[in-house]
């Protein structure tokens, strides 16, 4: 291997990785708030990539009829909690994001392919379709288990992913869809290196992202409220921050990562149902390098995964994943050794 193979290498490496950054930074995010290791982010990517290539090929998604049976779903256990005793007044709500907003992208969905829209209105559709499904799968799936131990979410959290990896089969068929046409067409010489646009739009939406992240979480009060529930869960509820509306917040921005990281990716790599569990994997040794605290750590370890990766598709390509997911060994070692904790945590 010589120096221009390498540069290459590492630069095929830095696309993916702002991927699994993006990941890793939303794997930690989630579960400083609300104690969930979210397995199911990696379909997130999957729906989000599979949505946005059958729109890019002016078909109708059945993720529509996802979203409506979800959302019906979600209302109809809201409706419950209220004949329990739950205030009446959230019902209007429930119906606003549960059923009007469904139905309305319902039928909005195939009036705006017959004006044949622009690839960024496809991107903005995907969003529509399916970033809800974040909250709507907190409200069905985990807010009533809020409390419950660590183990007890991650076993809810391998059931969803099961249940998500089968509907999108039945969504989405088993074969592979690559978008083709790029938002950016074109590439441009840099650093010895001849980078197409598209790839610098991946790399300059990450860091919007991840800055767009920082801003929220320093200075709006639904940020500050995440972060005082992810410090202290407890002392959060006693001074009045709701840790059912921080969860549903927590998800929904999860789910606008996961869907923006699948829309970018469908333009690099063929995308199939169950694709999305790998890629929410490699995220996820990022987040444990962090510790699953840091968010600056997890999004560096998350960019040195995709180099390793991409170097180890050069020199072993059969052991790549091994290769990756070994990195997990020395890391978990260093954390047992460094992290101090009381045996009531």
């Amino acid at each position: 291997m010589d120096w221009s193979i390498a540069k290459i290498l590492m630069q095929d490496g830095l696309v993916t990785g702002v991927i699994y950054a993006l990941l890793a930074v939303s794997l930690v995010l989630v579960f400083a708030v609300t104690r969930i290791i979210l397995i199911v982010q990696g379909e997130f990517v999957t729906y989000g990539a599979l949505t946005f290539a059958v729109l890019a090929d002016d078909q109708i998604p059945g993720t529509r009829w996802l979203l409506v049976i979800a959302g019906l779903l979600v209302f109809v256990r809201e409706l419950w909690l209220v004949y329990r005793g739950k205030p009446a007044v959230t019902l209007v709500r429930s119906a606003l994001f549960c059923l009007v907003l469904p139905v309305a992208v319902f039928l909005a969905v195939p009036a705006i392919l017959g004006t044949a829209p622009s690839l960024w209105v496809k991107a903005l559709m995907t969003l529509f379709l399916v970033v809800p499904l974040g909250p709507m799968l907190y409200k069905l799936a985990y807010e009533s288990m809020a409390d419950s131990s660590v183990l007890a979410l991650f076993v809810i959290s391998i059931a969803v992913h099961f249940a998500f990896v089968g509907m999108g089969l039945a969504f989405f068929g088993a074969e592979g869809r690559l978008v083709a046409q790029p938002f950016f067409d074109g590439q441009l010489d840099l650093f010895g290196l001849t980078w197409t646009y598209q790839s610098l739009f991946v790399i300059a939406m990450t860091a919007v992202i991840i800055a767009a992240l920082w801003l929220f979480f320093g200075y709006t009060l639904y940020g500050k409220a995440l972060r005082a529930t992810a410090v202290n869960r407890r002392g959060a509820r006693l001074v009045g921050i709701s840790t059912d509306m921080s969860g549903f917040l927590t998800f929904l921005l999860s789910s606008i990562v996961g869907v923006l990281s699948g829309i970018m990716i469908v333009s690099f790599i063929s995308i199939t149902y169950e694709t999305g569990f790998m890629i929410g994997l490699k995220g996820f040794v990022g987040a444990i390098i962090g510790g699953l605290m840091s968010y600056p750590i997890a999004a560096v370890g998350a960019l040195v995964v995709g180099i390793i990766e991409s170097f180890s598709t050069f020199w072993a390509s059969e052991y790549k994943e091994v290769i990756v997911f070994a990195l997990i060994i020395p890391v978990l070692l260093i954390l047992s050794v460094t992290s101090r904790h009381d045996e009531e945590e």
